[in-house]
């Protein structure tokens, strides 16, 4: 029986997650756009039409592309949450206001 060489086997192995490691590094930093659109027509009706659009980068590189809506998303950003709340407390209040004026106001 002839003796296998694991050395080679462990090499060839640990080189595949480092050949993946640096795609994903360089799709990373320069980013990827992945665009489709997908259109379905009927006797010349378009019935509809759906477009997608995949950008894959890091956080970054999204800034630099001025890609940053997940600071604004409340579901996302903590943040962006409690300036949703300050808002639309704001805007109850000054309804609240405008219908006690409106009570007030009444003969």
């Amino acid at each position: 029986m002839e003796p296998v060489d694991t050395c080679d086997t462990l090499t060839h192995r640990a080189s595949g997650p480092s050949n993946l490691a640096d795609i994903l590094e360089r799709i990373l930093d320069k980013g990827i756009v992945i665009a489709g659109d997908i259109k379905i027509d009927l006797l010349d009706i378009e019935l509809l039409t759906i477009r997608l659009r995949l950008f894959i980068s890091s956080v970054d590189t999204a800034r630099k592309a001025g890609i940053n809506w997940w600071e604004t998303e409340p579901s996302l950003s903590t943040t962006a949450a409690r300036d949703a709340l300050v808002d639309e407390n704001r805007l109850l209040r000054e309804r609240i206001a405008d219908l006690q004026q409106e009570i007030t106001d009444r003969p």
